[in-house]
């Protein structure tokens, strides 16, 4: 692997970088079933990114290779009362509803590589920079059940499913999937 230079970006340096982190959202995206689909639009994600920025703990961890982003992960301290997360009710381990209420669960909302340098261990390096720079012990994530390799990477790096959600009514179907703490 060249070597990629990785940065943390709290949530008013991200916002600075926010129209390349969209630049790669739309190239990551750009490909079936998400063509067309309004809830994978560029301009829907604009508003959720945009949305996450003010939430307690965001961060984005970012590689870039020749100064370019390939790839970058963001997330933010997941709220105990996050409507997805509730919605799992007694599905959740009770260290993990715990942790939630004491702020000490991440929720890794976005990992994205672009599809060029795919399948070459970056997602997996930038997954563990993040969550190895966390204060919070947990990490948690949703991750489309149809959504290859991603879905089946995930479980291999240790993460167990939790049971299915919904993100909003358009939304398709997701596991929601939690880590417990490697530490």
């Amino acid at each position: 692997m060249a070597d990629i230079e990785i940065t943390r970006y709290n949530a008013d340096h991200a916002k600075a970088i926010a129209d390349e982190l969209i630049d790669v959202y739309t190239k990551v995206y750009d490909t079936p079933p998400y063509i067309g689909d309004p809830f994978f639009s560029t301009a829907a994600f604009t508003d959720r990114l945009t949305a996450a920025f003010p939430s307690a703990g965001f961060e984005t961890v970012v590689g870039r290779l020749d100064g370019r982003i390939i790839g970058y992960v963001h997330g933010a301290t997941l709220p105990a009362d996050k409507l997805w997360f509730t919605s799992l009710a007694d599905a959740r381990p009770k260290e993990l509803v715990a942790a939630a209420e004491q702020g000490n669960v991440f929720w890794l909302r976005e990992l994205m590589v672009l599809p060029e340098v795919q399948s070459q261990g970056i997602g997996r390096m930038l997954h563990d920079t993040t969550i190895d720079g966390r204060t919070e012990p947990w990490t948690t994530l949703t991750c489309m059940v149809d959504n290859e390799p991603a879905h089946s990477a995930y479980l291999r790096w240790g993460y167990r499913i939790m049971g299915q959600i919904k993100h909003a009514p358009e939304s398709p179907i997701y596991d929601a999937m939690a880590l417990a703490p490697r530490r």
